[in-house]
């Protein structure tokens, strides 16, 4: 799957999170990576935990999705959250809310920057889509 968030993506999330200090932080990750989720996303990672090898074929990113599905997907109360939030698009406190939540919920170390590509990624993706597509079995 795709990883990458264009312009009008950003722009979009740039004025709702405008006062969400981390959130300029992402941006600024994913602005350096023309909207590439997995560069943007290592770059925080690396910065916040060190560089950290996973094999020749996994990307930290990789692996942080396959942890966020199993922690994301099951979660009612982060389902109810991205409904609320696709039921009033623009409602930059939800939004933040859904930010917060994410960092609140999951066991990887992800502070808020990390989270708001998260969720960016799975707003315009979709979380069912993203809770049920499944990598590549490895050959």
């Amino acid at each position: 799957m795709d990883s990458q968030l264009t312009q009008n993506d950003l722009q979009q999330a740039h004025q709702l999170l405008n006062d969400y200090a981390p959130a300029q932080t992402a941006f600024s990750a994913l602005d350096s990576h023309d909207g590439e989720v997995s560069a943007a996303f290592a770059d925080l990672w690396a910065a916040q935990n060190g560089v950290t090898a996973f094999g020749p074929n996994k990307s930290i990113w990789q692996v942080a999705k396959a942890e966020l599905r199993n922690e994301l997907c099951g979660e009612a109360g982060f389902r109810t959250k991205m409904q609320d939030y696709l039921k009033k698009p623009g409602d930059a406190a939800t939004l933040t809310g859904i930010i917060i939540y994410v960092v609140g919920l999951t066991t990887l170390p992800l502070d808020p920057a990390m989270a708001t590509i998260v969720v960016l990624y799975l707003l315009k993706f979709g979380l069912n889509v993203f809770c049920t597509y499944t990598e590549p079995e490895d050959a």
